[in-house]
């Protein structure tokens, strides 16, 4: 325990380059998935970004610093930036990419029935694709975060035009990203911090020296090769967004006893989610949900004619005909995925983060002399077996989250030199 707290509040900011975001306050304020959560209000995004030489940040593409607050930095000119004003709305997805409007595709619930099993789901996509402004550029919907964060890395003189991961360097998660319930107002105990989520998506690249800010900010998912006048290469990234699942080996006893309590193994035929003779009523029970268990996360929108009850799958109500493992749907063909309903996704987990020296994974890849455009979104995540009626009660979570170019902490090298906790001059 001693060791894992030195690791919480360690700043190695000389040697480490380390990229902080902290501080992000959701008040929630009524429902979860099963009845609608359509009142999530945001009070205020105090979005601290810290780094050292080699890394730095910006809002605009043109203000650069080692520190960033995101809610109140200058951001450019006709962002398409949403603090979800209006209310957070739980909603799934498997990070996959539009990449013509160059957003990260989402669904939200169209309606969710009581079964004699469960609840059966059915789902839209949010329009997120084909709603641009004056501008042309794609506006996001409503019901979470989003906004981007344009990230220089000046390691190395090499700019790799090709959208090629093995020419780029590791980035970490902060041993110290955390969800939790806020100590200003929030209630503990309701469990809403464990189905929060945040997506990392990589639009695209340009080189390190780009100055230009229009050509910084209006990256997209599409290449552009250089022209006669000096305009610089964009590389199109926009790989399927790597997410975050704080807390995933925790759950409270509530979220467990309404899972308990609603979910009823579903037999092998019984296909027609609408009727009591789909489901084991004489005494079954569902999988006993403890510590880690997955996410079957929607992929495409959920009509009638699918049959989809929310707590299908293996660990749960038993039942396999609608879920499938990630790896065979990333490998399937774009007909193919249609097919696919409910995916077991593989988040990066808090267990992934804290995991020591070489065993701590690659969280994502940054380009050498380069300067990258990422689409950040934070969620609620209406499949996660923590999102029950009473979660809302919380009112306030916390989101902090940072990376690092280092895998090493101090305590892995049994470091005793001097002081790490260096502030770079600004």
């Amino acid at each position: 325990m001693k060791k894992q707290n030195k690791k919480h509040t360690s700043k190695v900011k000389k040697l480490l380059a380390i990229c902080s975001v902290c501080a992000i306050v959701l008040i929630v304020s009524t429902y979860a998935w099963f009845i609608g959560m359509l009142t999530v209000n945001v009070s205020s995004f105090d979005i601290e970004i810290a780094t050292t030489e080699g890394l730095f940040l910006s809002m605009d593409g043109t203000t650069w610093s080692y520190k960033l607050d995101a809610r109140n930095a200058p951001a450019y000119v006709n962002n398409t930036n949403t603090w979800a004003a209006e209310g957070l709305i739980p909603m799934s997805t498997v990070g996959d990419m539009d990449k013509t409007a160059s957003r990260m595709k989402l669904f939200d619930k169209g309606s969710l029935t009581t079964t004699k099993g469960g609840y059966r789901l059915l789902t839209g996509r949010i329009n997120n694709y084909n709603n641009a402004n004056e501008q042309g550029d794609q506006q996001e919907g409503k019901g979470y975060v989003a906004f981007d964060l344009f990230i220089k890395n000046l390691s190395g003189n090499e700019y790799y035009v090709e959208n090629e991961p093995l020419n780029e360097e590791a980035i970490y998660l902060t041993t110290n990203s955390a969800v939790t319930v806020s100590e200003n107002g929030g209630v503990a105990g309701t469990g809403i911090e464990n189905s929060v989520r945040v997506a990392f998506a990589q639009i695209g690249r340009v080189k390190g020296d780009t100055t230009d800010a229009g050509v910084i900010t209006g990256i997209t998912c599409a290449d552009e090769p250089a022209d006669d006048e000096g305009q610089p290469q964009v590389t199109g990234i926009c790989r399927n967004a790597q997410i975050w699942e704080p807390n995933d080996a925790k759950h409270v006893n509530n979220a467990l006893n309404w899972y308990n309590t609603s979910c009823k193994p579903r037999n092998e035929d019984g296909t027609d989610v609408t009727q009591a003779s789909s489901y084991d009523l004489d005494g079954g029970t569902c999988e006993t949900v403890t510590g880690k268990v997955p996410t079957y996360a929607i992929s495409r929108v959920i009509g009638v004619d699918d049959n989809v009850d929310v707590y299908d799958g293996a660990e749960y109500n038993t039942y396999t005909a609608n879920t499938v493992d990630y790896e065979t749907y990333a490998a399937a063909e774009e007909e193919e995925k249609a097919e696919y309903k409910l995916v077991k996704f593989p988040y990066f987990t808090d267990e992934d983060k804290l995991k020591e020296g070489a065993e701590r994974p690659t969280f994502m890849t940054l380009a050498p002399n380069s300067i990258t455009k990422v689409r950040v979104y934070i969620y609620i995540e209406g499949q996660d077996i923590d999102n029950y009626d009473f979660a809302s009660l919380g009112q306030k979570i916390s989101v902090n989250f940072g990376f690092t170019k280092e895998r090493y902490t101090e305590e892995d090298i049994d470091y005793t030199g001097p002081s790490t906790d260096i502030t770079p001059a600004e």
